[in-house]
């Protein structure tokens, strides 16, 4: 078997541009013995392979936890690549040997029990932003992915995840919570008949802090309900809503402590931002707690110009920011019905996510149209667009059309979901280097 550094430091090595182990050090070039291969030949460590392949992809020093299986023991793993120039060099840290889980060199050798095989064949790992560290073969050929393309990408570009009877999702609840999970059910993108149950528990970096998970998927028969045709769907489930609170209640309280200058004296205008700060989380949190409500309450006639324009002067300061112009199209009135808080907060989202998209010096159009039933908004941008692929998933709660990009991933969800509450919907019609356009339509009386 491998053996274990003598003492409490790094193992070095370093892959070339073809991802072959060029130089390493004696416990490195031992799992790769062990593996089968050599030095000078591709590395054979799956999981410390693919956090390389990520940092030579972003360009990026990348650290990932990871496991090495030598013949009698896993090792646990702390990887950190570096590119340089055309090649990675890799550092080991945190070298802790534990009893194998599964069968994974010692089945080439023989002794493998059927469960241990399936064990191994359906494993998973994600880092902290739950994007792919490694995918066992088995189970990428499942889902119907390129073990080469998902690395790094978001988990949830290869399977959509699915609520639980309580209308709960177990591995978004437990990322909030750091915790171990179990029984997230999910679907294969490619293929929807193809259904998993996703376990995982907590992997840690070598400072204790939350680093991912790593787990198994059990597959299942596609005897039920299509996503989104659970009646549960409709409901803002229990994780999401503590997600939203907690951090907007501390928003809020912040900025009353600005307002009463606790600290001390402070200039008027910088207690005026506390003012308008602590105004926004609450129209916010008004939002977040209408969501848990029955949808259908409070609907009246609103005026979609005149909310539109309150939209605008909230987020004038940073469109100002970013050098781009806000142009609503001049208008009276755009009578429509529905719920003011909730309107604006579709509008603050969409009008929010053009100005992030767009270059300095662009302008944000604002259209407004009406036909027999309906008024609609428009919010255009001359941003880079959305592929074809990404248009129905950035609908979908914790997606992004660029995993780069700041945020949750909820706002197109809550978008939708809140329009569609009142009778309306929020529709997209982009394509690649076209910049996006998002419609909000409601009925109109």
């Amino acid at each position: 078997m491998a053996t274990a550094p003598s003492e409490p430091r790094p193992v070095f090595g370093r892959l070339d541009k073809a991802g072959r182990l060029i130089s390493a050090d004696p416990e490195l070039e031992a799992l790769q013995r062990q593996a089968g291969s050599s030095l000078g030949q591709k590395l054979a460590l799956p999981q410390v392979a693919a956090v390389a392949q990520l940092a030579r992809k972003l360009r990026i020093p990348v650290a990932r936890p990871a496991i090495a299986a030598s013949v009698d023991v896993d090792i646990d793993l702390w990887v950190r690549a570096t590119p340089e120039g055309d090649d990675v060099a890799l550092s080991l840290e945190g070298w802790t040997e534990r009893p194998r889980a599964g069968a994974r060199l010692a089945s080439l050798l023989g002794g493998t029990t059927e469960a241990d095989s399936a064990a191994s064949h359906n494993e998973w790992a994600a880092d902290e932003e739950l994007r792919v560290i490694s995918l066992s073969t088995e189970l990428a050929e499942h889902l119907g992915v390129d073990l080469a393309e998902v690395g790094g990408q978001p988990l949830t570009r290869a399977l959509r995840l699915e609520e639980n009877e309580a209308g709960e999702m177990p591995l978004i609840s437990a990322l909030a919570a750091r915790r171990a999970f179990t029984g997230q059910r999910a679907r294969s993108r490619t293929d929807e008949s193809r259904v998993l149950i996703l376990n995982g528990e907590v992997v840690t970096a070598t400072d204790g802090s939350f680093a991912g998970f790593r787990g198994t998927a059990e597959l299942e028969s596609a005897e039920a309900p299509a996503f989104g045709e659970s009646s549960s769907s409709a409901a803002f489930d229990h994780a999401l809503d503590e997600v939203l609170r907690s951090p907007l209640d501390r928003i809020i309280e912040s900025a009353e402590w600005i307002v009463g200058r606790a600290d001390g004296p402070l200039r008027s205008d910088y207690a005026s931002y506390g003012n308008d700060i602590a105004a926004a989380a609450r129209h916010l949190l008004s939002v977040v707690r209408s969501m848990s409500e029955d949808p259908t309450r409070g609907h009246r006639a609103i005026d979609l110009a005149a909310l539109a324009a309150e939209a605008v002067v909230m987020l004038e300061s940073s469109a100002e920011e970013r050098e781009v112009l806000i142009e609503p199209e001049t208008i009276d009135a755009l009578p429509a019905t529905g719920q003011e808080p909730a309107v604006i907060q579709i509008l603050v989202n969409l009008i929010g996510n053009a100005v992030r998209h767009s270059p300095n010096g662009a302008t944000v159009h604002l259209a407004f149209a009406r036909t027999a039933g309906t008024a609609s908004v428009t919010v255009s941008d001359q941003g880079p667009g959305i592929e074809p692929g990404d248009q129905q998933r950035i609908f979908e709660r914790f997606e992004r059309a660029d995993a780069n990009q700041e945020g949750t991933g909820l706002g197109l969800a809550i978008s939708r979901r809140l329009a569609r509450s009142m009778g309306g919907d929020v529709t997209l019609d982009s394509a690649p280097g076209a910049g996006a356009r998002f419609t909000l339509t409601l009925p109109s009386p």
